[in-house]
């Protein structure tokens, strides 16, 4: 692995830099303390092309590989989680489409992703289903040429802002094996019987909208289905290695924001007649932290490099990044909370909304002890069961 950024993976984060402190900074602990979408922020980032990112040029994207996009949620991210992750996740579900799509699916719903004129989601989980997705119980049936679908899905993502989502649906469930009879299926947020109930009290990423959706005979034609009917499942695992390297980055970034307003306010704050940073507590909270970052930037580079060169060790590093960055950064932005002292606590500080949206790196796209579940799979050599 070469450890050298390349001359466009560097201009691509100094750019994103730039728009993040000029763009997203000012306005994050509004988009917070409101529970706002911030919509025209996100329509900024479209014009440089930070929502067609991860979609091919061909069908309007950029095409950045894994480890430019890593690169570009690290800044969005230290910048501010739920305005970074509003910008990230127009595209979510996209590489359902990437991989399994008919042109004419990818032409109809990437392309509008990619320049900034719609919002995709990826709706998975329902009430009683999180980490064993192999439970999911919304039902899709055929019905002439329509597909027929039924059921809840929780925590979704842009649910009440979104313009369509890739559902995961059980549409043989006469299926033999566990992980049989999964469709995944284009549900637009216009059909009749789609309706969506905003979530709101969250702990952390306030601006990114989260929301349940009920679907009560939806009907969508058959083109939507994507890909092999019944293959829903396993095409959806194709995906998890880049998805959980993604939050990975995510993490660092939180961890990374977190630990740059630790260093400035402890140079800046001033106690005894000097800076709290001339207080060897201080220093050694600031260099553990700082040390931190940069382990899991690292494990987190390689994981990506692994997604682009097909390492047959990824499954493994995208747990141990995911794991190990998302721990990183609960324990930076603690740390951060900490030398703030009091007013750490408050949200004259950037680090007490840091603090809350370090946690949701732990939980979605596997739990921590999911990904230490399967960094023990992959040691002991067992496959899925």
């Amino acid at each position: 692995m070469d450890f050298d950024l390349t001359d466009e993976q560097r201009q691509v984060r100094d750019e994103v830099r730039r728009f993040a402190e000029n763009e997203i900074k000012p306005d994050a602990t509004e988009y917070d303390t409101e529970e706002k979408y911030p919509r025209e922020i996100v329509e900024q980032a479209a014009e440089i092309g930070l929502t067609g990112a991860n979609i091919p040029v061909e069908y309007g994207g950029v095409g950045y590989d894994t480890l430019t996009n890593a690169i570009i949620a690290e800044e969005l991210f230290a910048a501010d989680p739920g305005i970074g992750l509003c910008i990230q996740s127009t595209a979510f579900g996209a590489d359902a489409l990437v991989g399994f799509g008919t042109e004419e699916q990818k032409e109809a719903f990437l392309e509008p992703v990619a320049t900034g004129d719609a919002i995709m989601g990826a709706a998975i989980s329902e009430p009683d289903v999180g980490s064993d997705v192999s439970s999911v119980s919304t039902r899709a049936e055929k019905d002439g040429d329509e597909w027929v679908i039924n059921g809840n899905k929780m925590w979704i993502t842009n649910g009440s802002i979104g313009d369509y989502f890739v559902v995961l649906c059980k549409t043989d469930p006469e299926a033999e094996g566990r992980y049989n009879g999964f469709s995944q299926i284009v549900v637009e947020a216009d059909r009749d019987g789609f309706e969506a109930d905003k979530i709101t009290g969250k702990l952390g990423i306030r601006a990114s909208d989260t929301a349940e959706l009920i679907l009560d005979d939806v009907r969508v034609p058959e083109e939507n289905l994507v890909g092999t009917r019944g293959a829903g499942f396993l095409q959806l695992m194709q995906f998890f290695d880049e998805t959980r390297t993604g939050v990975a980055a995510q993490a660092v970034g939180i961890a990374k924001g977190a630990a740059e307003r630790a260093l400035d306010y402890a140079e800046d704050r001033e106690q005894f007649s000097k800076p709290i940073s001339e207080f060897q507590a201080i220093q050694h909270k600031l260099s553990e932290m700082h040390t931190q970052v940069e382990a899991a930037r690292m494990l987190t580079y390689k994981s990506a490099w692994s997604v682009d060169n097909e390492d047959d060790q990824l499954t493994m590093l995208a747990s141990m990044a995911k794991e190990f960055a998302s721990r990183v950064a609960v324990e930076v932005a603690d740390e951060a909370v900490q030398i703030h002292g009091g007013a750490g606590y408050v949200n004259d500080f950037d680090v007490e909304r840091f603090y809350r949206d370090a946690k949701i790196t732990q939980i979605y796209e596997g739990t921590s002890e999911i990904q230490k579940n399967i960094i023990a799979r992959e040691l002991l050599g067992k496959g899925m069961t």
